[in-house]
């Protein structure tokens, strides 16, 4: 049963991620730090956001090879249905009028933080294997010794520069999901982690989340 809930999991955790960047990127007011990158080449290229998701997640998997990380199930699911989904998400939320009353945005822009926080909770919590971009960020911090913040703040700095040259919208919206973000996943990864089986491989859930609860 809990292979069942893991697998169903996985797959709502990447549903809702897909969506959750959808109203972030529809609503105007600042994309996730990597999403910032990927429209700023989705504009350069003329290539659909879900098509360059897909191109980027696969280079960063390429840097997993000298960091000699390994994907699981859940990274490669992570690739392929968020890459899939979020253009049709796009298309659903492009309905919506034209440009959105700020209201609108601010409301899209907090339900799309909120929503990536229970999605990457569930999708983490797992234990299947983590998205391309985690990978990358726990690699190196493996490989240079440093700290997870100083990692992953560098990563996304470098990521948010590049994408805003290329045309990509960094904005307050890119600001609150950055300071967000951890604490949500933080409070939300205990409720959704899904211990292993007594005796199972796979170790014992995250020690910095404390025990899950299912």
């Amino acid at each position: 049963m809990s292979d069942v809930r893991r697998a169903l999991q996985l797959l709502v955790g990447l549903v809702l991620y897909a969506a959750s960047i959808a109203l972030l990127v529809r609503a105007g007011l600042g994309n996730m730090p990597w999403d910032v990158l990927s429209e700023g080449l989705s504009e350069r290229l003329g290539w659909t956001f879900g098509t360059v998701t897909v191109v980027v997640s696969v280079v960063v998997l390429l840097c997993w090879i000298p960091l000699r990380q390994r994907p699981g199930v859940g990274t490669v699911a992570n690739v392929l249905v968020i890459g899939v989904l979020v253009d049709p998400f796009l298309a659903l939320l492009g309905l919506l009028e034209d440009p959105l009353p700020l209201a609108a945005a601010i409301a899209m822009t907090v339900a799309g933080i909120a929503l990536n926080g229970v999605a990457t909770a569930c999708y983490i919590g797992t234990r299947l294997g983590p998205g391309p971009r985690d990978g990358l960020m726990t690699g190196l911090v493996a490989r240079t010794g440093w700290s997870v913040r100083l990692v992953r703040s560098g990563i996304e700095v470098v990521v948010v520069a590049v994408g805003w040259l290329l045309g990509g919208p960094g904005g307050l919206g890119t600001l609150a999901y950055a300071l967000l973000i951890g604490p949500l996943v933080h409070a939300l990864l205990p409720r959704f982690t899904v211990p292993p089986r007594t005796g199972a491989p796979g170790g014992a859930a995250p020690t910095e989340v404390g025990t899950a609860r299912t």
